[in-house]
């Protein structure tokens, strides 16, 4: 279980993951727009951030119910209680990243609804706000500032529990 903030390496990070550990990587945020035919950008515009997080909530919950695989949390997903409960039976990685390359990393994207306006003082705003829930939940926390997704796969694979999947 990947969690982090936006820019953290979750998508490319359990890709990578995935591919160690010869399994599918289940990325929330992809399988959401999946389900609902459309860009999270485009749920936030025309059904609000309510409705996306609770079919957020129900992929999470899926997911930790019954994927064998590695799974990539949506940034916000932590900050659903249910969803923090849900976590504390499974390995959870924390991909810690500094503001400034999460800054570079998610740049401008105009995708990423929590972060218009200004996107580098919202992403410090969340950075802010989730830090202690990233804190609280993870089994392990692995920087990836300046660390190629190997290497960071490498530390990951490491702190894996004897015998269990990335979860």
């Amino acid at each position: 279980m990947l969690i982090g903030s936006p820019g953290s390496g979750k998508s490319t990070v359990g890709e990578a993951l995935a591919r160690r550990l010869d399994t599918d990587l289940l990325c929330t945020d992809t399988e959401v727009e999946k389900r609902a035919g459309k860009p999270i950008s485009d749920i936030f515009l025309q059904e609000g951030e309510e409705h996306f997080r609770a079919l957020e909530r129900e992929v999470v919950a899926e997911g930790l119910r019954s994927w064998e695989g590695v799974i990539a949390v949506g940034g916000g997903a932590v900050l659903n209680e249910d969803t923090r409960k849900d976590l504390v039976d499974h390995h959870v990685v924390y991909l810690q990243v500094d503001f400034g390359e999460a800054a570079k990393r998610v740049g401008m994207d105009v995708a990423r609804p929590l972060l218009s306006g200004n996107p580098r003082t919202q992403l410090r705003r969340l950075l802010n706000e989730r830090l202690p829930v990233y804190e609280g939940l993870a089994s392990v926390t692995v920087p990836t500032t300046e660390y190629h997704p190997e290497e960071i796969v490498d530390s990951i694979v490491a702190s894996l529990p004897t015998g269990k999947a990335a979860q």
